[in-house]
Order: structure tokens, then sequence, then C-alpha cells
């Protein structure tokens, strides 16, 4: 088993509650992490052996581009389709962020992450 990671997928979405944050958007920012065998491609050295990180890429993007009112909501989407398309995941940790939230604070950020298993 290994593991495959992307981090800082920067995407500017319209998720929330408020109909400002509809209208407006804000940054968000998210990481990926993949658990899989990466045995086979490691000794194939073929693409078609492995988990495609553009792949897992394409799907946070347009899962992202998708209004939803809660972060939670759109994390279990990505990871639905991690584990749905992609066989060879075992594990999917999606780590999700509003960059600036408008929570009436000085907060850098507010992220949420959640866990899927196959």
């Amino acid at each position: 088993m290994g593991y495959i990671t992307l981090q800082n997928i920067k995407v500017y979405a319209n998720h929330g509650c408020l109909q400002e944050e509809e209208k407006i958007g804000s940054d968000y920012r998210v990481d990926l992490k993949v658990k899989a065998n990466l045995y086979t491609s490691a000794n194939s050295d073929q693409l078609s052996d492995t988990v495609d990180y553009v792949h897992l890429n394409r799907i946070v993007k347009e899962e992202m581009a998708i209004r939803s009112q809660l972060l939670e909501h759109v994390a279990e989407r990505i990871l639905a389709r991690i584990i749905h398309e992609l066989p060879l995941v075992a594990e999917a940790i999606v780590d999700l962020s509003k960059i600036n939230p408008p929570i009436g604070g000085n907060v850098e950020m507010v992220t949420i992450s959640k866990i899927k298993k196959r």
C-alpha cells in the first residue's frame, strides 16, 4: 500500500448558507490523500496500474463547482466519486477549507475533514 496526496488544490466556489456566499463566492483549499496498492504500478511503470492524480483533481474541481450549503456535503460527494470511479483506492481523506470565512472574526480558514473507506 501507499499514498497519493494532492495538496492545496485552489478553487473558487459559492458554497455556504448565506445569500452573500452564493452571490460573491469564496476561495477554497482542498487537500486530498488516497490510500491504494501501488505495488503493481511501482513495478510496471504504467499509468493504468495506479490512481491517476489528474482524475482525482478533476473530481475535486467538478464537485466544488456544484453549490452546497455545507462543506461536509461537498466533501462527501468528492469521496463518494473517488471510491466509485477509482477501484484501486482503498481509502480517501479530504480536508476542505474555506479561506477567510464570513464568521465575524479574523479567522484564516475553516476546515472540515472526512474519511471514506472501501
